[in-house]
């Protein structure tokens, strides 16, 4: 409201005034109110499963693509071999064996040479016996195998490209070395301080686990090395569900149409 002039005539009022507002209601310009619409159609979405519907990075459809084409087509015995691996409690007590024999870090490496210095230094004696560690490198283990020198050949069963190492198993049998096949690359990495690993070989063990290293060693060559089975098996030929339900109806259409011809009803 305009104020009042002393010759009775209202004055306008300014035009930028601000209008006081109610005591003790500030109100914070960072959150806005947003009132809930649940009126028709304006409810709270419920979740959905939108899997279908990600675009998902290059390397995952590739890996997906690759399982699935693996599936299909018909894979020959030497590289279906692969999917044939030791179970859960075989591997456990596997890496349990194979963990005491890790070859040293570039740490621990360092501090023994500066030890063996030091000991130079002071005129002491700088011999010392060569460590019992696992072999890894798959130049090095094929040089193993073929001198006869390994006692236990580990394979992973998912190198890439499989080439690599799909002729190994024929090797370790042609010169009659125990020989498995383990899931994980990236597992027998963690063995040798590397982030994978396609083979690892043991050539000794302490005289306390030669008796573990046998048991492992004859279990392995029953199942790997003397199962003609694995050398026969062809992999993959699995088609889809969809594929599955097509072979099936045409297979239930000829059964059908030779027992017209032979009158035989069939349910």
């Amino acid at each position: 409201m305009g104020k009042v002039a002393k010759g009775g005539k209202k004055v306008a009022a300014a035009p930028l005034a601000q209008k006081k507002s109610a005591k003790g209601t500030k109100t914070n310009p960072l959150f806005e109110k947003r009132p809930k619409n649940l009126r028709l159609g304006g409810d709270i979405q419920p979740k959905r499963d939108l899997t279908r519907y990600v675009k998902w990075p290059k390397y995952v459809r590739l890996q997906r693509a690759k399982r699935i084409m693996l599936m299909r087509l018909k894979v020959p015995p030497a590289i279906a071999q692969f999917n044939t691996t030791i179970d859960k409690s075989q591997a456990a007590s596997l890496l349990r064996l194979l963990k005491k024999y890790q070859p040293e870090t570039k740490k621990d490496k360092k501090q023994r040479l500066m030890e063996m210095a030091q000991a130079k230094k002071d005129g002491e004696d700088t011999k010392s016996k060569k460590p019992t560690v696992i072999k890894f490198g798959l130049n090095h283990v094929t040089n193993l195998i073929e001198q006869k020198a390994a006692k236990l050949v580990v394979i992973a069963h998912d190198c890439d490209p499989i080439e690599t190492v799909c002729w190994l198993p024929a090797l370790c049998r042609k010169k009659d070395v125990p020989y498995c096949i383990i899931k994980g690359k990236a597992r027998l990495g963690t063995l040798v301080h590397q982030k994978t690993a396609t083979c690892v070989a043991l050539t000794a063990v302490r005289q306390e686990d030669s008796a573990e290293l046998g048991k492992l060693a004859e279990a392995f060559k029953g199942q790997f090395n003397e199962n003609v089975e694995i050398r026969r098996r062809w992999g993959g030929g699995i088609m889809g569900q969809k594929s599955q339900h097509v072979t099936q109806r045409k297979e239930k259409a000829i059964q059908i149409e030779q027992a017209k011809k032979l009158g035989l009803s069939i349910a």
